[in-house]
């Protein structure tokens, strides 16, 4: 039996991916150089809005923050498919930074990424585990709870 692809795993996921988010500021949604596909930055963004804003640890709970990791990572596929016109094209996920806002007694930032994580796992099989990094930051854009950068590689 054949795998599924991975825009096959979305579809029986029942996620449906949102157009991709704009550029808040002054840069582009992802360069591509070779195979190697760069996604910018990605919140956790519904209809132009953030989902759960705040800290993580004060006025967001790391489950929450966990569903927006989930979410940000959609919006990232939404901006691969863009660049690359299909996911069935990345081979695999590379690296995935996350950063997470959050106090300096917080330290639950690695289950948070997970929400993102695991996803990419279950959206691209073996092929979406990755590198990765968890970090926690003061405060992030539009005051998201979190934000995720992902390097994919392409065919």
């Amino acid at each position: 039996m054949t795998e599924k692809t991975p825009e096959q795993r979305l579809e029986a996921l029942g996620v449906t991916l949102p157009p991709p988010p704009k550029p808040l500021a002054s840069y582009i949604p992802w360069v591509m150089t070779g195979n190697l596909l760069f996604v910018s930055g990605q919140l956790p963004l519904v209809d132009g809005k953030v989902l759960h804003p705040g800290l993580v640890g004060e006025t967001v709970t790391a489950e929450q923050a966990a569903v927006c990791a989930r979410l940000a990572a959609t919006n990232a596929l939404s901006v691969a498919r863009e660049a690359l016109g299909s996911l069935d094209r990345i081979r695999r996920v590379v690296r995935l930074a996350g950063h997470v806002a959050a106090p300096s007694t917080f330290t639950g930032h690695p289950q948070v990424v997970n929400g993102a994580s695991d996803f990419l796992a279950e959206v691209f099989g073996e092929r979406g585990r990755h590198a990765r990094v968890a970090l926690g930051a003061p405060s992030l854009p539009a005051n998201a709870c979190v934000e995720l950068e992902i390097l994919f590689e392409a065919e």
